[in-house]
């Protein structure tokens, strides 16, 4: 997977497709331990600039979906800055060493977004560190997988709403007062909003109410010419996978969709730099789809 990803090629072979080699992680998952490991843009990800002199912070930015956005940005020209639990420091590690020799600068934020006193913290320590900024994506998520309602223990539901919602509302609080005009906010829901698993209900939850308050938070920050939008991934390959998911599904993952194949992280990077850049100007209060054609909405 390198830089000819752009060439023009039968979408459904472009990358690996099921059925994958059964696997689990402990969560939070990593990128490094998966089989095939991810493509996150490492590799294959050109920058035109867009984003030259922005300043960026993407939670959940040392794997996944947010480390292909972290590099992506950085490839754009922005300086980024990510939050990740400590148990993810070696995938981190990665993401900072890769920005950095794209010559931006690179903040490491380790911690837990569970608690709203780190969540104030982490926005605080990205303004100080990188001078301001113009860039949010709430990317962090939490999953598990339970074969009935009943299986839900609370502290498990708690997890889950605080690392969903509470997390994206705390930090989006905290980042109001040092967005200037023409700064922008991107929430990461899911096709999960609009067609729920049956055995991840509490994440399909939170992921519903990513969309609601997206679309309600557009029209109050327009009033200050922001910009908020959010992307709805459908079945991508990405640690959440293994690591909140059955063995079985992450086996399969992606082979109903019409192209057969889970999505990898770098095709999810271009939409989150058109939502960053002026080029997606026009865009607020949308929720835009990329489910490899299972459709949004």
């Amino acid at each position: 997977m390198t830089s000819d990803r752009l060439a023009m090629q039968d979408p459904r072979y472009q990358y690996p497709r099921p059925p994958f080699e059964a696997q689990q992680q402990s969560a939070p998952g990593l990128s490094a331990k998966m089989n095939p490991e991810p493509d996150c843009g490492e590799k294959s990800y050109t920058g035109t600039g867009k984003l030259k002199g922005r300043k960026a912070l993407v939670t959940g930015g040392d794997s996944g979906i947010g480390r292909a956005i972290a590099i992506a940005y950085a490839r754009e020209g922005a300086d980024v800055a990510i939050n990740y639990l400590h148990q993810e420091s070696a995938d981190a590690a990665d993401v900072i060493d890769l920005i950095k020799k794209d010559g931006r600068k690179a903040v490491a934020l380790p911690g837990d977004i569970q608690s709203e006193d780190f969540c104030n913290s982490l926005v605080q320590k990205t303004v100080e560190q990188l001078g301001g900024l113009d860039i949010l994506v709430n990317n962090a998520a939490a999953q598990s997988s339970v074969s009935s309602l009943l299986d839900v223990e609370t502290d498990e539901f708690d997890r889950i709403m605080k690392t969903n919602i509470y997390a994206l509302f705390w930090i989006t609080k905290a980042a109001i007062p040092h967005l200037e005009p023409g700064s922008a906010i991107i929430n990461t829901s899911s096709i999960q909003a609009y067609d729920p698993s049956q055995e991840i209900i509490a994440y399909a939850l939170t992921k519903a109410a990513i969309v609601d308050f997206t679309k309600g938070l557009s029209k109050q920050m327009m009033e200050r010419g922001v910009r908020v939008n959010a992307v709805a991934p459908g079945p991508f390959w990405t640690p959440i996978q293994p690591s909140g998911s059955e063995p079985e599904k992450v086996k399969n993952l992606g082979a109903k969709t019409p192209f057969g194949r889970p999505g990898q992280p770098v095709e999810c990077a271009p939409l989150f730099v058109l939502l960053a850049s002026q080029e997606g100007s026009y865009l607020n209060g949308e929720v835009l789809g990329i489910t490899g054609g299972a459709g949004v909405g």
